[in-house]
């Protein structure tokens, strides 16, 4: 175990249940390795957004008001965190108005300000002279413009749409991202409430991670409210040609109306998902849980924002097969959004208590096999993974001081994280660790902890309650030694075991396709089945398959992947049309680039690759064309823009 970090998870934590921080009181600072802001001295507590879209030159162009809270009255500057804005005024709220008989107008002072040195990842720190002052709160204007490169800001053309008429824009800040469309203190230790006006072109709705009104009048101009605290990267904007329909009370989708229908039956279950989530973890506490489906050209990642969670088109299978993703972007309502992570270093209390929450409304929605299924499969992945990561990147609490956060989202925060929480419902019992997590919930609400934080919780209110099951050692080694640990509670992988089982059968010869008793096979089972085929399979065996299951057919995204790469591998023909319309008309990297590498392995396929790539490139985005550039047309002088 890392000697220094293992000290600080066994020093006493700042909360406790017995004692929470009061909501209104920032939390003590932590340090932050990726954000340069001075939040020891200042605390972003509120900002309110002016934000003109404007798609022709790929900016928002606007002001944003923080409100911060003074902790130390003889601060000289306020640091903030900023990536590539062009920021053209910064002006302060001033506070000689007082001893004023009439209510004086705001009077906004202008303070000197200048960005520091660039740093590749993490932008610039912008540093504003604030006098020293014994105002309680500070009220700071800032009017800028965004990069047309800005990381957080995904600009789609009316061709990367599925309606192919309007222009689409959708923010993905998660995990450092929010610098590049506001300047703030972009940590995740900050919680904020937003207010924000929004001018979209006419005709494009607007939706943000507040509150929306899926009947409000499409006037271009759009009023949000956001009053519950949320961290700086679940801050979120999308603008669109958009419809609306419900699922529930609560509950709904917005799609562009190519989309709306097949997203409508997809995620129907939107309202019972959210009544189990509830039984098991107390309160939905943001209103609505309503899901936007993206363009299918965003290469944007599922985000499960505050009351707007938002998915890939992919994920519209078309099978019902999109459950256990759902029903883990939900649990973040409470595992992230309500109590989350102070720093990068702690993503494990989001990704792994929301894979294990996402699990059970698996379970008890779709029953236990469900749920096992899930956990096996993850299982595997976090087995893949391990297998070729260092040591220092397989422990929960990961250092990543000089790296990029996002190399922290993979399957050791989400996928050990759930085994961890696994292994404490296996010891203490279910109806224990429910009990707990309810508790934590509530006691924690609206704000952020760190790992040695949540260890003093569990110690306090599970630990010691229960003592003897399990140890402070043993929860510093799950969280800090890398690997699985010896004492592990595994999912039950007898459903993927019956898969294994039946491909042999079938890879014999000993049963046909259609006599594999596969009818209560999901589509994870179908993907698992074909990823353990071998290499080289005969077009007679893929018949079979293609025959028996329709997978050619299959709008299944994983699934698509798995057998359009057998399908190119092994020159079968007749999922070839297919290929050429999956190609051309799905962006997502991770579902066309592997089928591009697998068509350039021969002189027939790469024929093949050149021709739909050509046609298929314009709906790209700019960051994939630039991997399909060099790797279809290695030689030829292409414009990335």
């Amino acid at each position: 175990m890392n000697s220094s970090l293992a000290a600080g998870l066994t020093l006493a934590g700042a909360l406790a249940f017995a004692a929470p921080a009061c909501a209104d009181t920032p939390a003590e600072a932590v340090a932050d390795d990726h954000s340069a802001a001075n939040v020891d001295q200042f605390r972003l507590t509120n900002l309110d957004l002016d934000l003109t879209v404007d798609f022709d030159a790929r900016q928002l162009q606007g002001s944003v008001v923080i409100y911060l809270e003074r902790l130390d009255p003889r601060a000289p500057q306020l640091v903030l965190d900023e990536r590539d804005l062009t920021i053209t005024g910064v002006t302060q709220l001033s506070a000689d108005i007082m001893g004023s008989t009439e209510k004086p107008e705001p009077v906004w002072v202008s303070r000197p300000f200048h960005t520091g040195k660039r740093d590749p990842i993490l932008g610039s720190p912008l540093i504003i002279d604030l006098p020293a002052s014994g105002a309680p709160i500070e009220t700071v204007k800032i009017e800028y413009a965004t990069s047309p490169a800005a990381t957080a800001l995904q600009w789609l053309g009316p061709a990367q749409t599925a309606g192919k008429s309007q222009p689409f824009l959708v923010t993905q800040s998660e995990p450092i991202g929010a610098r590049s469309w506001i300047p703030l203190q972009d940590s995740p230790q900050v919680r904020v409430t937003y207010r924000a006006v929004i001018h979209a072109p006419g005709g494009l709705l607007a939706l943000m991670s507040a509150v929306n009104d899926p009947k409000v009048r499409r006037t271009g101009d759009y009023a949000f409210v956001n009053t519950l605290a949320i961290p700086p990267y679940r801050i979120a904007l999308a603008v669109g040609n958009l419809a609306f329909k419900a699922t529930g009370p609560r509950t709904g989708v917005y799609a562009e109306r190519p989309l709306l229908g097949a997203a409508l039956s997809e995620f129907s279950d939107g309202e019972a998902m959210l009544k189990a989530a509830e039984t098991l973890f107390g309160a939905y506490r943001w209103g609505r849980y309503d899901i936007l489906v993206l363009p299918p050209g965003s290469t944007a990642r599922g985000t499960a924002n505050p009351r707007l969670s938002v998915t890939a088109a992919s994920a519209i299978a078309g099978d019902k097969s999109s459950p256990p993703a759902i029903a883990r972007q939900l649990a973040h309502a409470w595992a992230g959004n309500l109590a989350g992570n102070a720093t990068w270093r702690d993503l494990w209390l989001n990704e792994g208590l929301a894979a294990y929450l996402g699990g059970r409304v698996t379970g008890v929605l779709h029953g236990e096999r469900r749920e096992q299924l899930d956990g096996a499969l993850g299982l595997k992945s976090l087995r893949e993974s391990l297998a070729v990561l260092p040591p220092t990147d397989q422990v929960l609490a990961i250092d990543l001081r000089g790296r990029d956060p996002a190399v922290g989202f993979d399957e050791i925060p989400s996928e050990k994280g759930r085994l961890f929480f696994a292994y404490l419902a296996a010891k203490f019992g279910a109806p224990r660790l429910d009990e707990f997590l309810r508790g934590y919930f509530d006691r924690y609400a609206f704000q952020s902890l760190t790992s040695e934080q949540f260890v003093e919780a569990l110690q306090q209110n599970l630990l010691d309650r229960f003592p003897g099951i399990v140890s402070r050692h043993d929860v510093l080694a799950w969280i800090m030694d890398p690997g699985i640990p010896a004492n592990a509670v595994l999912p039950d992988a007898a459903a993927l075991q019956a898969v294994d089982e039946a491909r042999a059968r079938w890879l014999q010869g000993k049963s046909a396709a259609q006599g594999l008793g596969t009818q209560d096979w999901v589509a994870q089972q179908w993907v698992y089945f074909l990823g353990g085929l071998p290499p080289a399979v005969t077009a007679l065996q893929l018949t079979d398959l293609d025959r028996a299951f329709g997978f050619t057919r299959s709008k299944n995204a994983g699934l698509e992947l798995a057998w359009l790469t057998l399908a190119i591998r092994n020159g079968y023909q007749p999922a070839f049309a297919r290929l050429e319309e999956h190609l051309k008309t799905v962006g997502e990297p991770e579902l066309i680039v592997p089928l591009y590498k697998e068509l350039m392995q021969s002189a027939t396929g790469t024929a093949v690759a050149r021709r739909v790539y050509s046609q298929a490139r314009p709906g790209y985005q700019p960051s994939v064309t630039a991997i399909l550039d060099a790797l279809v047309l290695p030689n030829a002088k292409t414009d990335h823009r």
